[in-house]
């Protein structure tokens, strides 16, 4: 059973700092893409950042320069450091796992994990 599992959400003001993780089970982890996406009120989801198996990272024009993604395949994690937070940040976070030329939808989501940035 594939389970995708976010933590590390919460609120706080603008130009804070949180870190988010997602520890997965059920996959083979260090062959996957990883990424997380991000939902905000009355909008698609959009991708944040992903990475590679071999580490490879792309990000958001938005959030490029503010938000590290890295994974730790020996602990079948990914994080997403996010820094500098702006009020348009506010969304609820989603991990996402799939096999390289798969497209997300096509993967595995975790539940989510909602970030407010105040201003």
């Amino acid at each position: 059973q594939v389970q995708l599992v976010e933590s590390g959400g919460g609120l706080v003001q603008a130009g804070g700092s949180l870190s988010l993780s997602c520890t997965t089970s059920g996959i083979v982890f260090g062959l996957n893409v990883m990424g997380w996406y991000r939902q905000a009120p009355g909008k698609q989801r959009e991708l944040v950042a992903d990475i590679s198996s071999g580490g490879s990272t792309n990000y958001a024009n938005s959030v490029k320069g503010r938000f590290t993604i890295s994974r730790d395949n020996a602990k079948n994690t990914v994080y997403l450091r996010m820094n500098s937070l702006k009020p348009e940040d506010t969304a609820v976070y989603y991990c996402n796992a799939r096999e390289p030329f798969v497209l997300p939808d096509s993967g595995s989501w975790g539940q989510g994990t909602q970030v407010t940035v105040s201003s």
